[in-house]
């Protein structure tokens, strides 16, 4: 028999669905019930801003804190009074401030002293009203050192440290109700005025409660001695931890172990790890809230199959294989797990963003989170949705049809 004769075959095949008619069929469900599904992919969403905004406010907050550091410097040892065995506080000796400052890699060297005086409004506040605020003796390179600024008004020079002039910590500005240079102020039992007024310092918060006083004014007439309350150094940021361990046995070779040394932006970091260690709880509350998303992606997919079984059974009677119906339905719950993943994406980065710019912090979301975050809502979808579109490909066309 010729190959033009040779009979064809005249048996049916299964027809192969196109990708794009998957998709169309995928999208049946979202179309039809879009109430449904909206709030169903609004579970997930949620869940996702909510990791995104966790890991973005702290990678915002880190950034910040990194800006504070560069700006402020990590290099900066702070050296102060320790306790004996009796619990009592010892004294920096004199020289201790001359001693630090020539250990070789240490740039910098300022300290500030303790006086006896206290500082009020005017002459007529109750003496134990003091506010807490203490008065301190201060050199002229405190401001360099510490890399300090002013919110108004100018530091000490040459002249105005012999003078009855202040500079008052912000804190000390507010308790004092002073907000410009020239005012005066009751201190040590005559007035002051009112030479500047420092910004916060996030490394040395104790200048914050302070009122400054040049060492020679605040020794001639404040009852301050030539032993500092505190020695500030600032050294080569390699060299720090060499200067830290010499720096109590510089200080006071008598008595070593007598003075506190301290690296403030240590605290700074450990603060900003306890912050961070917080946020378990809340990546925790975004598990479950993908979860509640999943669960509900789930629930719409069974309530989905139940609603269509008689959609189901006519297609398999028309010859739809179980794999296509299975497709269908994963399709339906990857969508919606794809919606919610982007909505919740754009969510959680303007929740970041509003946030940081509310707090004057830079913007910071990790990369990895912004591709995991859909990542993240598909595959809790797909695995939500998996189930169901089993169930939806093993159901037998007569039963499927006998429910509608």
């Amino acid at each position: 028999m010729s190959p033009r004769t040779r009979p064809t075959d005249s048996r049916l095949r299964p027809a192969r669905l196109r990708p794009a008619d998957l998709l169309r069929l995928g999208l049946i469900g979202p179309r039809t019930r879009r109430l449904r599904s909206s709030l169903c992919a609004l579970g997930i969403s949620l869940g996702i801003a909510a990791v995104i905004a966790v890991t973005g406010i702290s990678a915002s907050n880190q950034a910040h804190l990194m800006e504070r550091l560069d700006r402020l410097g990590s290099n900066l040892i702070t050296v102060s009074p320790g306790k004996d065995v009796n619990n009592k506080e010892v004294p920096l000796p004199e020289t201790a401030e001359k001693m630090l400052g020539n250990i070789a890699p240490v740039q910098k060297a300022t300290a500030t002293g303790k006086t006896t005086a206290h500082v009020y409004r005017n002459d007529l506040v109750p003496e134990e009203q003091t506010n807490s605020i203490s008065v301190l003796a201060t050199r002229r390179n405190l401001l360099t050192t510490l890399h300090g600024r002013l919110q108004v008004g100018r530091w000490f020079d040459t002249a105005s440290e012999n003078l009855p002039v202040t500079v008052l910590g912000d804190q000390s500005a507010q308790r004092l109700g002073i907000s410009r240079p020239g005012e005066r102020v009751w201190l040590g039992g005559q007035w002051y005025a009112v030479l500047g007024i420092l910004t916060p310092n996030e490394l040395t918060p104790e200048l914050d409660t302070a009122a400054l006083v040049g060492w020679p004014q605040a020794t001639a007439h404040l009852g301050a001695d030539n032993h500092p309350s505190a020695i500030y150094l600032r050294a080569f940021t390699e060299r720090v931890d060499s200067v830290q361990r010499v720096a109590g046995a510089t200080a006071n070779p008598a008595t070593p172990s007598a003075v506190a040394v301290s690296r403030p932006s240590d605290l700074l970091k450990a603060r900003a790890e306890t912050q961070n260690s917080l946020n378990g709880l809340v990546m925790t509350l975004a598990a479950v809230a993908l979860l509640v998303g999943g669960v509900g992606i789930a629930n719409t997919m069974v309530v989905g199959v139940m609603e269509r079984r008689g959609e189901i059974g006519l297609r398999r009677a028309l010859g739809a294989r179980s794999g296509q119906i299975t497709t269908q339905f994963l399709i339906e719950a990857v969508l919606l797990g794809f919606l919610g993943g982007i909505t919740g994406l754009a969510l959680g980065a303007t929740t970041v963003l509003t946030y940081a710019t509310l707090n004057g912090w830079p913007a910071r979301i990790p990369l990895y989170t912004l591709a995991a975050g859909p990542l993240t809502a598909v595959v809790v979808a797909t695995l939500a949705g998996l189930y169901p579109a089993l169930r939806a490909a093993h159901m037998p066309p007569t039963t499927a049809l006998r429910t509608t």
